[in-house]
């Protein structure tokens, strides 16, 4: 396994980080199973897992903080919050982030962990009807009194990342020290200005979906059923089999990075997951296995070194600062889904 510094901090992570948002009913039911896979990653070098409590709405969370007993001081433990959850439907503050919500979230996160203190907390999403000044503030008190130890972002634009830098700097909050975005080699995107921007401010960056989905895993090919139990099966509008072209699009391009992979002796997999973890401004990588044979596939990526000609060779089928399907971004902002925004 392979560490790098997470931006700032000071702290050293594995390039791998275990996510948990298949741990529960969203994904795997099975807490013993969940365990394992804990286990394994932590047996294998990983010291860095990451949730949410939006993950199966807060059960993710707590088996995540049973597996970690008796282990918890040897991992860096990051979750998010900012998703609506459950509770009086009444309550129309249980989401976003303001004050009164990320108090109560950061709460609720330390309860189901089973700690007194969050090693990263991210706030899952942009917020447009709070001020970042409100987030920061909050963010900071929390950090203070030592229920945090360091904040970041995920799927915050560039524009956001640098406004949120200058006004910790001008009003004295913590600054945001890491931002989680999506990235893959079918969803490019973050070439243009997030990750240039990360490197300019020293932000620890965390990569999710670097398989995109499961696209990038080598189990869905041209011309192939996908298994029973899959997940473009199970979940067919979030992963692209719904609508054909977009279906028939990334099956094309799976097929020439699978030859790529072979002719560099490598499984798709590793392929994705070294390419992700090339770019300068990456830390790590998010796996999100729901089973541990999923898991033992990717754990070894985090060895893989991919050469200049295979780089090369990944451009030329998609072009850097492509994103194959837009919604794989993982965030569209107001100014584009909201008309009452561009209309006077």
């Amino acid at each position: 396994m392979q560490y790098r510094t997470l931006g700032r901090t000071g702290v050293e992570v594995s390039t791998l980080c275990l996510g948990t948002m298949m741990f529960g009913a969203w994904g795997n039911p099975d807490e013993a199973a969940c365990h394992r896979m804990v286990h394994a990653a932590l047996d294998a070098g990983v010291n860095f897992v990451d949730t949410a409590d939006v993950y199966a709405f807060g059960e993710s969370e707590e088996i995540l903080g049973r597996a970690l007993a008796g282990r918890r001081d040897s991992v860096v433990l990051a979750t998010k919050g900012h998703n609506a959850m459950p509770g009086d439907p009444l309550d129309r503050n249980r989401r976003g982030n303001s004050r009164v919500w990320i108090t109560r979230a950061v709460e609720a996160s330390l309860r189901r962990l089973g700690t007194d203190h969050l090693d990263l907390y991210q706030i899952h999403r942009p917020d447009p009807s709070t001020d970042i000044d409100e987030t920061l503030g909050v963010l900071s008190d929390l950090v203070r009194q030592g229920k945090i130890r360091a904040i970041g972002t995920s799927s915050f634009p560039a524009e956001q990342l640098v406004e949120a830098q200058w006004v910790a700097q001008d009003r004295h909050r913590e600054r945001f020290a890491t931002e989680q975005l999506s990235y893959s080699v079918l969803a490019r995107h973050g070439e243009a200005a997030v990750l240039p921007t990360a490197l300019r401010h020293r932000l620890g960056v965390l990569v999710w979906s670097p398989l995109n989905g499961g696209w990038l895993t080598g189990k869905y090919r041209a011309g192939q059923q996908p298994a029973p139990d899959s997940r473009a099966l199970r979940e067919k509008d979030h992963f692209d089999f719904a609508e054909t072209s977009m279906r028939d699009r990334k099956l094309a391009l799976v097929e020439q990075l699978a030859a790529i992979a072979d002719g560099a002796g490598l499984s798709l997999i590793h392929l994705a997951l070294g390419f992700v973890l090339n770019h300068p401004a990456v830390t790590s990588a998010i796996m999100g296995p729901r089973t541990e044979e999923q898991l033992l596939g990717q754990l070894a990526a985090g060895d893989v070194t991919l050469s200049p000609d295979v780089l090369d060779a990944i451009d030329q089928v998609i072009a850097p600062g492509t994103v194959i399907n837009p919604a794989d971004i993982g965030y569209e902002p107001p100014a584009l889904t909201d008309a009452s925004q561009r209309r006077r």
